[in-house]
């Protein structure tokens, strides 16, 4: 098949016949795929940036340690927030992405639906938000059991703000979060949720991972998918300049334009999960026998 110029996708596409061609592109290859935001909206999750996502400012890491102030903020919105985030399930997509089973999957959502439904080779580049973490003597802790110590010490919060808006990360928007109480880990440290915020650094070893399974896939035939995600920050967007730089195509689905989408080899404008289901069909039938895999 003919492959677009690097450069060619910058301008978004709806037409099926285009986003045929990418289908085509990705039914027989090996992938790594990247996840956004996104993909979580149809769990009734809301996106950062799409079309209809709401401005937002979200904490930073040096404001939350500066004090117990901002910590007490931090804690008094998420834990409205992940009340709520906890009950969302896997929606079509997280299903379909799990049979199609890629080389690697990337997620730079820190929801866990992906390991909910069993995803395999899965890098959760932000981390989770239902474990917790000490500053101190960085033990590590179910969310769970810090969402039941809040609700002890602070009983009547949810009752108090029934209706905040959900951000992705499990913030909501709330602005009065005086007489919130905040416990310390055992040792006495600070808890932070264990997911990376803005103004922290990826692990390296996440990273690494990820840039192999990247680089494995110039010498595979293989191709990166990109699906609901702005690639606005640079923890996605590095991995879609290297498989670029390697020539290995990448195509991006996503309601809105994104950072890498002048890198595309197809830039798809389509809801997430539909494009899964497709690609999920696309690859089973190849595998059939009579199949074009099959047939080698």
């Amino acid at each position: 098949m003919s492959i677009p110029l690097r450069g060619e996708a910058a301008a978004r596409e709806r037409s099926a016949s285009y986003a045929d061609a990418a289908l085509d592109l990705l039914a027989a290859r090996p992938l790594v795929v990247l996840t956004g935001a996104g993909l979580s909206t149809d769990s009734g999750i809301p996106d950062y940036r799409g079309p209809d996502a709401p401005p937002r400012r979200p904490m930073t890491y040096q404001e939350f340690v500066s004090g117990p102030v901002s910590q007490q903020r931090y804690w008094a919105r998420s834990h409205l927030g992940w009340g709520r985030m906890r009950r969302a399930d896997p929606n079509e997509g997280h299903h379909a992405l799990a049979r199609i089973a890629p080389d690697l999957l990337i997620t730079q959502n820190v929801d866990g639906l992906h390991e909910r439904v069993g995803t395999e080779r899965l890098v959760a580049l932000h981390g989770r938000i239902a474990d917790v973490v000490c500053l101190s003597c960085r033990r590590t802790s179910a969310r769970a059991a810090l969402h039941e110590e809040l609700s002890r010490l602070n009983p009547d919060w949810h009752e108090r703000h029934p209706s905040v808006h959900i951000r992705p990360d499990g913030d909501v928007d709330l602005e009065d979060t005086a007489g919130f109480v905040v416990p310390a880990c055992g040792c006495g440290g600070v808890l932070k949720p264990d997911v990376v915020f803005f103004g922290e650094n990826v692990p390296k070893e996440r990273v690494a991972r990820c840039y192999a399974a990247v680089e494995a896939l110039a010498e595979r035939d293989g191709a990166l998918l990109v699906i609901g995600s702005s690639l606005t920050v640079m923890s996605g967007l590095r991995f879609v300049r290297r498989a670029a730089s390697l020539g290995v195509p990448v195509v991006i689905a996503n309601r809105g334009e994104t950072r890498g989408d002048p890198l595309a080899t197809y830039a798809i404008e389509d809801g997430c999960t539909p494009f899964l289901l497709a690609l999920e069909q696309r690859r089973a039938a190849l595998a059939e026998p009579g199949g074009a895999r099959d047939a080698g």
